[in-house]
């Protein structure tokens, strides 16, 4: 029996006859599963000879018909979704970016019986200690890092990236080292002044489509590490910089 086949099997066992008849008219699990599967397949990156990294955040976009159908047997289906995918990164010997996650969401431009899947690498993020994440601190910092849907507030003299417990932001994304990159910050006559620098990093640095092992940074200046992105806001940089 192949994989599909025991993930069938596995949600009759677990749901009653109310969750087949749902999917009577609509999509089938078994064909997210299989577009779980692709999405990974699909998207890889090579870290290393024997390390792959696939995506871990996903987003099953249903129609209205179809998601208000799933809605009761959701969390169910997340779950036994999980465990395929989960079996599916183990057998491949794949790496995941980080967390996994699989959420539904309703596409008003779908229609009954469709559904798209979007899978995306999003790494766990551990603020810098004692930092505070508060939207006056947002607001009031100088500069302020985008990173996986955070936000973090940076002042002088910036902040050490890196997926290491030495590192102060720290990103457990495997394609980052352990001390990755070094931001930095100063402020000169009022002009806040902002700049990256590769701290010998086994997969290096990109800002804003460019390798670079340092490099100014404007406002919205994009750094890829790994595979992922922060975005810097430096709204009051000087004239060179923004």
């Amino acid at each position: 029996m192949g994989v599909l086949q025991r993930f069938e099997q596995r949600l009759e066992d677990v749901v009653t006859g109310a969750f087949a008849r749902a999917f009577r008219s609509a999509v089938q699990p078994v064909e997210i599963a299989a577009a779980l599967q692709r999405e990974i397949d699909n998207n890889t990156q090579v870290l290393s000879r024997d390390r792959m990294l696939v995506p871990n955040d996903f987003a099953v976009q249903l129609s209205p018909e179809d998601f208000e159908r799933l809605s009761p047997y959701g969390g169910t289906l997340s779950s036994e979704l999980t465990q395929l995918v989960r079996g599916h990164v183990d057998e491949q010997s794949y790496t995941l970016a980080g967390p996994l996650e699989i959420a539904f969401e309703q596409s008003n431009d779908l229609t009954t019986g469709r559904f798209r899947v979007r899978g995306k690498a999003n790494a766990a993020i551990t603020p810098v200690a004692g930092q505070r994440m508060t939207e006056t601190a947002v607001t009031r910092a100088p500069v302020v890092l985008e990173v996986g849907g955070m936000r973090h507030p940076l002042s002088p003299p910036g902040v050490v990236i890196g997926r290491g417990s030495e590192a102060e932001l720290q990103i457990k994304d495997p394609g980052i080292s352990r001390r990755h990159a070094q931001i930095s910050v100063s402020i000169q006559d009022s002009a806040v002044r902002v700049s990256v620098t590769d701290l010998g990093s086994t997969n290096g640095i990109v800002v804003d489509g460019q390798r670079v092992r340092e490099a100014p940074l404007r406002d919205g200046s994009q750094i890829l590490m790994g595979s992922t992105t922060v975005t810097v806001r430096n709204p009051h940089a000087s004239g060179g910089q923004r």
